[in-house]
């Protein structure tokens, strides 16, 4: 987030200085980490942070969905709402092994000072659940998996997919089933 707003105040470009970032997690949107305990709390939650995004999305916002999407249907969700505004997308996937994320969980929870952990039942669930990114399907495309300790991330890449370079605008083509045309009386006509 940090490197997104830096990119964005140094910027000359008029396009680039009206960016904005927004960041959408569970703690923005004051959700309780119990509620992926049962099926219909975490349904209601996604629903939560499927509408944020969708009301934060648009070509002069980059929204940082950074949430528990660990579901390829939702981020097939989340990528058909950037491609409908004809706003760039990535998926950057903090690769962690298993162990090392109950490790951290298990300091998270022990530390009553931080926003703690999951607790085991629900972490032990969520880590069973867990769908993978893959960078061949296409709402999972461009994928940027970062390992947790990786003192360098590809920041500037993940600029550059989402925004493009000084020298090439990066544009979405919109769906054609999702492109308006002329009504069938105007095609006749034609």
């Amino acid at each position: 987030m940090d490197f997104l707003n830096s990119k964005i105040e140094a910027a000359t470009e008029a396009r680039i200085s009206r960016l904005n970032v927004v960041h959408i997690n569970d703690q923005t949107l004051s959700l309780n980490r119990e509620v992926y305990r049962e099926a219909r709390s975490e349904k209601d939650a996604r629903a939560a942070e499927y509408s944020a995004v969708k009301r934060a999305l648009g070509r002069d916002t980059i929204v940082v969905a950074d949430g528990l999407n660990y579901i390829k249907g939702f981020r097939y969700q989340l990528y058909c709402e950037a491609k409908a505004v004809q706003t760039p997308s990535c998926v950057v996937h903090v690769g962690t092994h298993p162990e090392k994320c109950k490790e951290i969980n298990h300091v998270l929870l022990a530390n009553e000072d931080q926003d703690g952990g999951y607790p085991t039942e629900i972490f032990e669930n969520l880590v069973f659940r867990y769908e993978e990114p893959n960078g061949m399907t296409r709402w999972d495309s461009p994928l940027f998996t970062v390992p947790y300790d990786d003192p360098t991330p590809p920041c500037e890449e993940i600029w550059n997919a989402l925004i493009g370079t000084e020298a090439e605008l990066k544009k979405v083509k919109p769906n054609q089933a999702t492109v308006m045309v002329g009504n069938s009386h105007d095609q006749i006509r034609g």
